[in-house]
């Protein structure tokens, strides 16, 4: 990669790399400042990412990064703003009652700013291996994040679950990832996009394309792959409950979304009946299974 192309890379991927740094520096401040910091780091925490959304909102221009892996564009900016509204939400309820539910340590700002990190990568992947770290990075966080209240039983109940299920679902995106790069030789969207074009699909394909589709599906909760979804979210703090319940799911759907309008558009036919499923699944399991439900965080 030439000098120009790795200064327009950068220059794509600005909000990111200034929040991989800042989370770097948060996490030093926190380190060499104490316990009794978590309030400041909390506080640059969400200047941090204002700052981070700002610069979404006024950067123009699209375009493709650090060979083809990386994507700008106006759609990704949208989601990306989406996902910085959810966290800075999360971390300002967390503010009002970090003592009470134990998540007054300087860490968690930190873990939330790596978890939204993952997502701005996930939302602008192009990639399949772009996909796997943007999603490992949100989700490595999100473990840690679920089980904070360390002493709460339901909790560190509610981390080993989240954990142990996404491991699953992250080693069965992986499989299907290495199937459709075995099949296709690529890890480019737009590459594979194209190979499916011209060439007719076998069997190992179609099966590496529904564990992607099931993986993704984990992350967004939708049936059959809801199980994890009531004991971690009533397990987890309430901030984490509701930063669980929106900036994940928007970059979960935002890669899902492009993955099957991109990569797999060329095979709409098979993967479209399974989207459709999915959908009336999860909207009739969900209306009807909220009736029974007395507990407000297992009902999101």
């Amino acid at each position: 990669m030439t000098a120009e192309l790795l200064s327009q890379s950068l220059r794509l991927a600005l909000p990111e790399v200034i929040l991989a740094v800042g989370a770097l520096a948060l996490l030093m401040i926190g380190v060499f400042s104490g316990e009794k910091s978590a309030p400041l780091v909390t506080g640059l925490a969400i200047a941090l990412l204002a700052v981070v959304g700002a610069m979404l909102i006024f950067m123009t221009g699209d375009g493709q990064a650090f060979g083809g892996a990386f994507v700008s564009d106006t759609f990704a900016r949208f989601m990306k703003i989406l996902a910085l509204i959810g966290s800075i939400t999360a971390m300002v309820m967390s503010m009002g009652q970090a003592k009470a539910l134990e998540l007054d340590k300087f860490e968690f700002p930190v873990l939330l700013v790596l978890a939204t990190l993952g997502m701005m990568v996930l939302i602008s992947a192009n990639d399949l291996l772009a996909f796997y770290l943007g999603l490992e990075l949100m989700s490595l966080a999100l473990y840690v994040v679920a089980a904070f209240s360390r002493d709460n039983l339901r909790s560190t109940e509610a981390g080993l679950k989240y954990f142990v299920l996404g491991a699953l679902s992250s080693g069965m995106m992986l499989y299907g990832m290495s199937l459709v790069y075995g099949f296709t030789g690529n890890t480019g969207f737009d590459e594979i996009a194209t190979v499916l074009s011209s060439e007719e699909r076998g069997l190992g394909l179609i099966f590496g394309m529904v564990f992607i589709l099931a993986g993704a599906c984990f992350k967004i909760s939708a049936v059959p792959f809801h199980m994890w979804t009531p004991d971690v979210y009533e397990g987890a703090p309430t901030p984490v409950t509701a930063f669980f319940a929106s900036a994940p799911k928007v970059a979960a759907m935002a890669i899902l979304v492009r993955v099957v309008s991109e990569a797999f558009l060329p095979i709409l036919s098979d993967w479209r009946q399974i989207i459709v499923f999915v959908a009336i699944a999860s909207m009739l399991l969900g209306s009807f299974a909220a009736i029974g439900q007395k507990n407000i965080k297992r009902l999101m």
